[in-house]
């Protein structure tokens, strides 16, 4: 895969681009970055980018030219050229794991105050990664760049993948480090069990408690099979009787 990213601040890449996984992924060929400067572009003769808003306002519009001579310098006939923007929807794990199929993506990220409203006619598609205000595009493509880098065959291990926060719409199960005791929180009994179906069951029983508990938003689109609404009735149960021994407990503390 090629990921082009075009954008004012190229700077802002030199960390992203060589540490952990990316670095990796780089390295092994399983993907390429570039990194364009849309100011390498202009024909401003004072090398400007951007310039007032037509009609008054504040701030600075980044302009169509150089913007523009950047995505056709450097887009290929399986281009599929991306804007980071408010307009767009929001981005989410299903639309990583379907960018992560194409093989050339185009990232334009906007500054300033916005971006030329005829820059629009020259993209294929618009992304938004949250409802909130970032100085530029930049942190935007780094983010969806990661989230398609990773899924890439061999950029990390299958397994790694395999059971994630966000796949089927369910948050992971909690996980745990050595030692057993600490400071009195101890790692669940069954975890030690070597009971590989019974650990798969807990696991699956703790996805689906935790989205339902944490994020009804996700849980909602989830669609429970028979067994899942098993596993969490009994979860309901559980946490039941926790609540019930709690209480017990908090008597006789009481007394």
């Amino acid at each position: 895969m090629r990921i082009t990213i075009l954008t004012l601040f190229p700077e802002m890449f030199d960390g992203f681009l060589t540490n952990s996984i990316i670095k990796r992924a780089i390295s092994k060929g399983v993907v390429e970055i570039k990194i364009v400067d849309i100011r390498d572009y202009t024909k401003d003769k004072y090398n400007r980018v951007d310039s007032a808003p037509v009609g008054g306002g504040a701030g600075l519009i980044m302009k169509c030219q150089p913007i523009i001579d950047s995505i056709n310098s450097n887009k290929s006939d399986l281009s599929k050229i991306i804007m980071l923007s408010p307009r767009g929807k929001t981005y989410n794990q299903a639309k990583a794991k379907e960018l992560s199929h194409d093989k050339d993506i185009i990232l334009l990220c906007g500054h300033y105050e916005g971006i030329d409203e005829r820059v629009n006619k020259y993209v294929d598609e618009q992304i938004s990664i949250g409802d909130y205000i970032l100085t530029g595009g930049e942190i935007g493509s780094m983010v969806i760049a990661d989230s398609i880098i990773r899924l890439l065959d061999g950029a990390i291990t299958k397994e790694s993948i395999d059971e994630e926060s966000f796949d089927d719409d369910l948050l992971e199960y909690p996980q745990y480090t050595e030692p057993y005791d600490y400071n009195g929180d101890k790692i669940p009994d069954i975890l030690y069990s070597g009971n590989h179906e019974a650990i798969n069951k807990w696991r699956k029983k703790k996805s689906l408690y935790l989205t339902k508990e944490l994020r009804p938003d996700l849980f909602e689109k989830h669609q429970l099979t028979k067994k899942e609404k098993k596993l969490l009735d009994e979860g309901e149960k559980e946490k039941a009787s926790w609540e019930l021994a709690a209480i017990e407990k908090g008597r006789k503390f009481i007394k």
